[in-house]
């Protein structure tokens, strides 16, 4: 399960949810922070990266596009890096679900 963390995230997230999504980077190890959202897009989608981010506009592009790639969307506002860690550990059946359901293309998590 490869997750793409956007840079609204911190890349210090990675270490703490690599055991059970492996291979899982942040846009910042790759080089992608600060770039225009379409470029990570297009990167995620042929790369079979899932994107994770708090950021409207990839909402706005999976309604548009659709997947690849796949999009979940953290719906929860300003939040200790420990509680996003919290919620994708304690959320990891039903984004693994997710990931493997054909049909859907974005996943919403909010408190």
């Amino acid at each position: 399960m490869k997750l793409l963390l956007d840079e609204n995230l911190s890349d210090r997230t990675i270490p703490h949810i690599i055991d059970i999504f492996p291979e899982s980077t942040h846009v910042k190890t790759l080089d992608l922070h600060e770039t225009d959202d379409a470029i990570i897009w297009t990167f995620a989608g042929t790369s079979g990266f899932t994107i994770v981010s708090k950021d409207s506009d990839f909402h706005q592009r999976s309604l548009l596009y659709g997947a690849p790639p796949k999009f979940v969307f953290l719906k929860v506002g300003n939040c200790s890096s420990d509680y996003l860690i919290n919620l994708l550990r304690s959320e990891e059946i039903k984004i693994r679900s997710f990931i493997k359901d054909e049909e859907s293309s974005m996943l919403i998590l909010a408190p």
